[in-house]
């Protein structure tokens, strides 16, 4: 028998909790009955993870932060360092569990807010009427009808968008416990290119200290395919004992994602009543993969609407024109055309940080964006420019799903 609810969303990672986190805040104009349909655990559910984003100090979520940084490093592959220091804004880190934790309060206090356990084998527009519905099956084998006056599907796409460039950002890192004290807490390096380069794209490592003899450390890859568990390790035992020289250390926990870095357009809204939110609604920053911050305005601007009883229109998390700079460095990357490492280390050398963050957020003017351009290889991207018009776009899957984190202890040399 049907369930009817005037919002129905599925999926709960974090683009799911966070609509549901906004469309739940007091002072509503516009009551709203509302669904939320989370996979039972196991595969489909989206394992603990980390997500980082900036913005300035007093945020939302400051209160379940794991840490957050004044300063930014950027380390070019002769070891050389770039380090921005951020007045008015921090690099933030929030770890999935902490998040759930701090809207599940807000959540269990929602009188029209309705929790349901179950796999969604469908998401379409109803048949015939207004509103849209969603075919669950339950733990214990019962199928249910949910129908809302709108859905929102945050699942991952089981394919990509057709596009000129897809390239992955693919990662695994380790929570790394160390015996000397090692770590500046005050600082994260959000590149570091002594990593060896893949043939395609580029590769560095990422360190976000949460006290001098501990931190998240992390291999990354822009590339178009990613690495077995067994590159993985290999990638980040050469990074944290040949190039950060740790010492000895235990890893505590890990974990591990792939990211699409396509130039093809999520469609936010496959039927009348139904919107894609999240990844599979264009949150995920092509260029650079962050997509924390861009779900929370993208779910902000849709409980705004809804909760004051106006007609939604579905904000697109970023303008036109950071979508085109983000085709062009895509193709210049994938092409070899530029240097990724020496690309991000230039940025970073010339351009002022905050400066930088706000480019990457999607959030700067157009002077900003040319100054910015300058300070990059303007030959090779003049002439990926002039190219992209005539790339054909092509279909690919989508990335592999991510292994879940694990939480024993091993020890590293």
């Amino acid at each position: 028998m049907p369930a009817d609810f005037d919002v129905v969303i599925v999926g709960a990672g974090a683009a799911g909790m966070s609509l549901a986190y906004h469309l739940c805040a007091p002072g509503s104009d516009v009551p709203l009955s509302i669904a939320l349909v989370d996979a039972p655990p196991g595969p489909l559910r989206s394992p603990p993870r980390t997500w980082c984003f900036w913005e300035p100090p007093g945020g939302p979520y400051d209160a379940s932060l794991a840490a957050s940084w004044p300063r930014l490093r950027v380390r070019s592959a002769d070891g050389a360092s770039a380090v921005a220091r951020l007045p008015r804004l921090r690099y933030k880190m929030l770890c999935s569990d902490a998040f759930e934790a701090l809207v599940e309060q807000r959540l269990s206090r929602a009188p029209d807010l309705c929790r349901m356990e179950a796999t969604a084998s469908a998401v379409r527009d109803v048949p015939s009427g207004v509103g849209g519905e969603v075919l669950t099956r339950a733990a214990c084998g019962e199928r249910v009808l949910v129908r809302g006056r709108l859905v929102f599907d945050s699942r991952p796409p089981h394919r990509l968008p057709p596009a000129r460039t897809t390239l992955l950002q693919h990662f695994t890192g380790w929570f790394v416990r160390t015996e000397r004290p090692v770590f500046d807490p005050g600082t994260a390096d959000l590149m570091d290119f002594r990593t060896p380069q893949p043939a395609r794209g580029l590769s560095f490592g990422y360190v976000l200290p949460l006290d001098p003899h501990t931190a998240l450390v992390e291999y990354t890859e822009f590339s178009p395919a990613p690495l077995d568990t067994d590159g993985y390790r290999r990638a980040l035992r050469h990074y944290t004992h040949d190039v950060l020289r740790l010492g000895p250390l235990h890893v505590t926990a890990q974990e591990h994602g792939v990211i699409p870095m396509t130039d093809g357009r999520f469609p936010h809204r496959p039927g009348r009543s139904v919107y894609r939110i999240g990844t599979a609604g264009g949150a995920t920053r092509p260029s650079t993969g962050y997509t924390f911050a861009a779900v929370q305005r993208q779910s902000r601007a849709i409980a705004d609407q809804l909760r004051s009883g106006h007609r939604l229109r579905m904000p697109d998390p970023y303008g036109r024109r950071a979508r085109t700079m983000d085709a062009v460095l895509l193709r210049a990357l994938d092409s070899g055309r530029v240097d990724g490492a020496d690309f991000f280390s230039r940025l970073f050398r010339h351009v002022p940080g905050e400066r930088l963050l706000s480019f990457m957020d999607g959030g700067s003017r157009l002077h900003e964006d040319l100054l910015i351009g300058l300070r990059t290889p303007v030959v090779p991207m003049l002439r990926t420019v002039f190219e992209l018009p005539f790339r054909t776009r092509r279909e690919r899957a989508a990335a592999p799903s991510s292994p879940a984190p694990t939480g024993h202890e091993e020890s590293a040399p």
